[in-house]
């Protein structure tokens, strides 16, 4: 699998602080990845959707540590270069 383009888009609202796409082989999308400031720094939390108990739940979701590290990398790396953190 290979990460083929990433598309951030700033935001203002408290701890988040934006939101990203991702295309994975040229032919699948996710949207709707948020970019969120903690203490610790950046993390990103993948799309999800109340539930009717109130509770949320992942759409999309990498299903190894590995994956989900890479993702992470890529989209901070990529919201830095916007914001001009780099």
């Amino acid at each position: 699998m290979e990460i083929t383009e990433v598309k951030v888009f700033p935001a203002s609202e408290g701890r988040l602080k934006g939101y990203a796409t991702m295309v994975f082989d040229g032919c699948f999308i996710v949207r709707d990845m948020k970019i969120i400031q903690s203490d610790e720094g950046y993390f990103v939390s993948m799309p999800s959707r109340r539930k009717k108990d109130g509770s949320f739940k992942d759409i999309v979701h990498p299903l190894n540590a590995e994956t989900r590290t890479l993702i992470e990398n890529r989209v901070i790396e990529e919201y830095k270069k916007v914001v001009g953190e780099d």
